[in-house]
């Protein structure tokens, strides 16, 4: 287990490096007119000239990468090009927005998905038909089409939660609440489908293996041989499943949040690039890698406990 976390680790440092600096380069590459958006259009070319000097966007790719990298190893991911706000603070004052939508998200894909996908495999029939035409219906809809439709008719036409977040420092809970309900839900309803499916498969895959066949034959109960047995066999597969699932959400959370108007980490990686703002844009990009690796270790570790053979190899 140990070596396996290990090497997960490095494998994610190298992953990390990489977008580092695949993103750092196309930003660079892409940041010419940083300094007239910043000054405007009014300001001198000397202006310019020299807030582009003081960005360092006078110097080398290579030079400014270095440099970027030596800060970072410091802890030090720089200031905003335009609001001079620092990266971390801008960054922790909208990731929890995100990361409680995304993880209560993930949460109530993971129980109906599993129910869904569980019921399908054990009963057949109509359910099972039934959650494969809602995997072939979520998968068609977009998650943007679900989230401006739950905006029209449950904020705009009912009134029952509001159209734009309220979420603001210092908001109570009742501002998360209303604000954060229809996103998840948008989130919710777009997940549900492709998991539900997948471990519907991974649970009939477990239910035709011949140790099945042998817990029935010995009398053991079917509800015993199903939950203690057949669902922590296939938990592995559900957990895979859930892990890109949880991806997916970061990802599509930038559309739910630019609907909803959400101050999260989704709408400032929107804004940040919209501006070429190159160390915000860097420090979202590296946050969201370093989720994804400790989500990815967590699911090898979750595997590791629920499956022997992990451990051994």
């Amino acid at each position: 287990m140990l070596v396996m976390i290990a090497r997960r680790l490095a494998s994610g440092v190298v992953v990390l490096a990489t977008v580092a600096v695949l993103a750092f380069t196309m930003l660079y590459m892409n940041s010419g007119n940083v300094a007239r958006n910043i000054l405007g259009d009014q300001a001198t070319d000397e202006a310019v000239a020299l807030k582009q000097a003081q960005l360092g966007l006078d110097q080398p790719l290579l030079s400014r990468l270095g440099d970027w990298f030596a800060g970072a190893a410091r802890g030090e991911l720089g200031k905003s090009w335009f609001t001079n706000e620092a990266v971390i603070d801008a960054i922790a004052s909208k990731l929890p927005v995100t990361l409680a939508m995304v993880g209560i998200a993930i949460v109530l894909i993971a129980v109906v998905a599993t129910w869904l996908g569980v019921t399908a495999a054990v009963r057949r029939g109509w359910v099972d038909r039934f959650v494969q035409v809602l995997a072939v219906t979520g998968n068609s809809v977009p998650g943007f089409i679900i989230g401006v439709l739950l905006a029209w008719a449950f904020a705009i036409q009912l009134g029952w939660f509001p159209a734009i977040s309220t979420i603001a420092p210092g908001a109570g809970a009742s501002a998360w609440v209303m604000s954060l309900t229809l996103p998840i839900i948008a989130l919710v309803i777009n997940g549900v489908a492709s998991a539900a499916q997948q471990i519907r498969s991974a649970y009939i895959r477990q239910l035709e293996m011949d140790y099945v066949r042998t817990l029935r034959s010995r009398g053991i109960g079917e509800s015993e041989i199903l939950v203690k047995h057949v669902l922590r066999s296939a938990a592995p597969a559900g957990l895979t499943v859930l892990s890109l699932q949880f991806i997916g959400l970061l990802g599509g959370v930038v559309i739910i949040e630019s609907i909803f108007a959400i101050p999260g980490l989704g709408r400032l990686a929107v804004t940040a690039t919209t501006q070429s703002d190159l160390p915000l844009v860097m420090g979202v990009v590296i946050y969201t890698v370093l989720i994804v690796i400790v989500v990815n270790l967590a699911v090898d570790i979750a595997n590791g406990w629920l499956n022997p053979k992990v451990r051994v190899s």
